[in-house]
């Protein structure tokens, strides 16, 4: 494994580096204006949630690298204590990146870019209509984390009112983790987007104790066909299917027919189990599987 000592390494390569392992980020495209009313509008993907309770977001306008100055978003939010984050989503990915272009200040990138602004409700900063998701934000804070090139400057921003793009929302009134198509950021020119097609559900750790991947017998924690992502799923669980519950389930069709093809073959029928197993835990449907790899 490679080892770096970030002192041993210039700016933009610690940067790079960076920005390509902690990845994907999601993007904040935040809007503000100056004392005069100039509006100014930038991409940062230094962007997380941080707090719902009160609701809170935090993004940084780093200095640059080059020339060590700071970015107008920055310096309007330190004159005028409001920004929109507008969302971005795949439909605006493009028009977004050209908004990043280092325009002279006072030039506003609603236009150069292209979008729409739209008064906003308490803040002064105008919304993107374009955005699936618009969150107005008064700023509490800003933390600068250094004064050389490269330093981050974290503005955290309280969310004051939400406003979401109805054709995201499902039959419930909730956002469409599908419907949203968000884009995140990566390093150097990548993003990745979220498709339907790349979804995919992790269930939460049991609000009761699970029994953990040290609880799991040997001979399936060191199951070379059940992978770490398995073993973290069969952890997940409280208890064991009972004896009686692993013999009834034994008896269906599937199962028993797997059983009289190995019989007197321990080795070939452990790797059939866990091979079903994995098939099982890969559709997650844990309980079953568990009654599977209890037989081997």
């Amino acid at each position: 494994m490679l080892t770096i000592n970030v002192k041993d390494l210039s700016t933009p390569e610690l940067h790079t580096y960076l920005q390509y392992a902690i990845a994907p980020r999601p993007i904040c495209f935040a809007s503000t204006v100056d004392r005069e009313g100039n509006i100014n509008l930038s991409p940062f993907s230094f962007f997380n949630l941080f707090s719902s309770n009160p609701p809170t977001c935090v993004f940084s306008p780093s200095r640059r690298v080059r020339g060590n100055t700071t970015k107008h978003t920055l310096e309007n939010i330190l004159e005028v204590p409001e920004c929109v984050i507008n969302i971005v989503n795949y439909a605006m990915v493009h028009q977004t990146s050209l908004s990043s272009v280092e325009y002279p200040k006072g030039v506003n990138e609603f236009i150069k870019a292209g979008f729409t602004p739209i008064a906003s409700e308490l803040v002064k900063p105008p919304r993107v209509a374009e955005s699936p998701v618009q969150l107005e934000c008064v700023v509490n804070e800003v933390k600068a984390l250094g004064t050389g090139p490269g330093a981050g400057n974290l503005i955290i921003a309280e969310i004051k009112l939400i406003h979401i793009n109805e054709v995201i929302l499902d039959a419930d009134g909730k956002i469409d983790q599908a419907k949203i198509d968000l884009v995140a950021r990566l390093g150097g020119d990548w993003y990745c987007r979220v498709t339907e097609g790349n979804l995919f559900k992790v269930a939460k750790p049991s609000r009761n104790i699970g029994i953990g991947v040290d609880a799991i017998p040997y001979a399936i924690r060191n199951s070379k066909i059940l992978t770490g992502n398995n073993l973290g799923q069969l952890g997940n669980v409280e208890t064991l299917p009972t004896d009686e519950e692993t013999e009834a389930y034994s008896q269906s069709p599937e199962i028993k027919d797997l059983l009289d093809a190995t019989l007197g073959d321990s080795q070939t029928r452990q790797i059939q189990l866990h091979l079903k197993a994995k098939q099982l835990l890969d559709e997650g449907r844990v309980e079953e599987a568990w009654k599977v790899l209890l037989l081997s």
